[in-house]
């Protein structure tokens, strides 16, 4: 079956594609409704956030495995389900550490679930990366939730699953083989691999659509290793104005930043 590509066609002339990490998570605490709105309000022209599995094997997003950064309390998500995930405050934090950007509503913000992402994201027609939390234990149950979650959304054609752990990537290929997949990259890989060439061959060999790496991976030279072969990189985390022409320079097609604002600004420059 042929995958859509999220980035032919005229959206091109946008290069880089501007993708909010945890929505607008300078704004607004990461991975809530409140930070997707706000990435949506500010113009990005898509998103990313990360998915876990609860107690009762709901995808909800969330970054850490726990609760003791964001929700000011030790239970971790696995321990907890859906609904009690629902009423967990994981806003008021943002409030005390950012006083200069806090908002009161902000402490009713609470771990939303996928599906309720998906549905707030009916708004854009831009790329959504969905990141795979997970570990040897449980990687292939979350995989196959989070197909079961995407697999009939009308947005599917616009999805990138994603994950550090790259044996999910095979399985989501096997649950769901039409929606796009990129295998994630973090610059301690060249500590078991020999060259940044040989990050190409693992995802080429997982079946990966795309690459997701760290800023300090996207040289000159990976980057003509990636175009020579046609395979899409997208970049993390750049909050750093300048990453937007460098990202066009290079053929970087999108890049994910904390500050969604900042870079579209940045980009109208170049």
């Amino acid at each position: 079956m042929v995958k859509n590509d999220l980035f032919a066609g005229e959206e091109m002339t946008l290069s880089p594609l501007i993708i909010a990490h945890r929505g607008d998570s300078f704004h607004a605490p990461e991975n809530t409704l409140a930070a997707f709105q706000m990435a949506l309000d500010a113009g990005a022209d898509g998103v990313e956030f990360d998915v876990r599995l609860s107690k009762d094997g709901v995808p909800v997003v969330i970054h850490d495995a726990d609760l003791r950064r964001t929700g000011r309390q030790s239970a971790k998500i696995s321990e907890l389900t859906a609904e009690e995930l629902r009423s967990v405050d994981v806003g008021s934090w943002f409030n005390k550490r950012f006083p200069e950007r806090c908002d009161p509503a902000f402490s009713k913000e609470t771990v939303p679930t996928l599906a309720e992402v998906l549905k707030l994201l009916e708004q854009t027609s831009g790329p959504i990366y969905i990141e795979l939390k997970c570990g040897i234990k449980d990687y292939e149950t979350l995989a196959k939730a989070v197909c079961d979650v995407i697999c009939k959304s009308p947005q599917l054609p616009q999805m990138i699953v994603k994950s550090f752990k790259l044996a999910a990537i095979p399985v989501v290929r096997f649950n769901l083989p039409e929606v796009q997949t990129a295998a994630l990259f973090e610059p301690r890989i060249l500590d078991l691999v020999r060259s940044k060439k040989h990050i190409i061959t693992i995802a080429k060999e997982l079946g990966a659509d795309q690459l997701s790496v760290h800023t300090s991976l996207a040289t000159r030279k990976f980057t003509t290793l990636t175009k020579a072969i046609g395979m899409p990189v997208t970049i993390w985390t750049a909050d750093n104005e300048k990453w937007a022409g460098r990202c066009r320079e290079r053929g970087i097609r999108a890049l994910i930043t904390n500050d969604p604002a900042k870079l579209l600004a940045s980009r109208a420059k170049i």
